[in-house]
């Protein structure tokens, strides 16, 4: 088996957790895991051109408050994520806060959303799911005045709780 980019982080085993032993598809058993806090950060970006970037910070866009809407869906997204992602547990979230932040430089807008529970597994893919559908959201709303966007970089930062403790990614932000 190859290794991880230097960059990803390194397994804390050597098996898949959502694979049985007949290499079968398989949701966790969480049963006998501790009840933590539990904390996830992830991050994305959606880049655009600079005139639209300029409609979505001026207020102008005439779809209305992009941010507003693209932040409801991402807090949404992120509620439902064992709906989307078959594997997932159902989750009892206590917060997700989805934050946007204008890269005008680059011509992007940065999304980071960040979940949180006292539960036995953890919330990555709430984090991610958050982030992923704010930026669909903001795609889907941008999209008749800028159908060239791209979204990308979409990460785990870091992750705190349960018995592996805290994480943090070592890699720089994306360029």
């Amino acid at each position: 088996m190859s290794q991880p980019p230097a960059d990803h982080p390194t397994p804390h085993n050597d098996e898949l957790s959502h694979i049985n032993t007949a290499g079968e598809a398989s949701m966790v058993d969480v049963s006998g895991k501790a009840i933590t806090t539990r904390v996830a950060t992830a991050e994305g970006y959606v880049s655009m051109q600079e005139q639209t970037l300029t409609l979505i910070r001026d207020g102008r866009h005439a779809k209305g408050d992009v941010f507003a809407t693209a932040r409801i869906a991402g807090i949404q997204a992120a509620k439902r994520c064992a709906e989307l992602i078959p594997l997932c547990h159902p989750l009892m979230l206590s917060k997700v806060q989805v934050d946007f932040e204008l890269q005008p430089k680059e011509n992007r807008v940065r999304i980071e959303a960040k979940c949180k529970l006292d539960g036995k597994t953890g919330v990555e893919m709430e984090a991610l799911t958050a982030v992923s559908v704010a930026a669909l959201t903001l795609f889907d709303m941008c999209k008749a005045v800028d159908p060239g966007m791209i979204i990308e970089g979409i990460r785990v930062l870091s992750k705190d709780g349960g018995k592996s403790g805290a994480w943090r990614h070592q890699a720089n932000a994306v360029d």
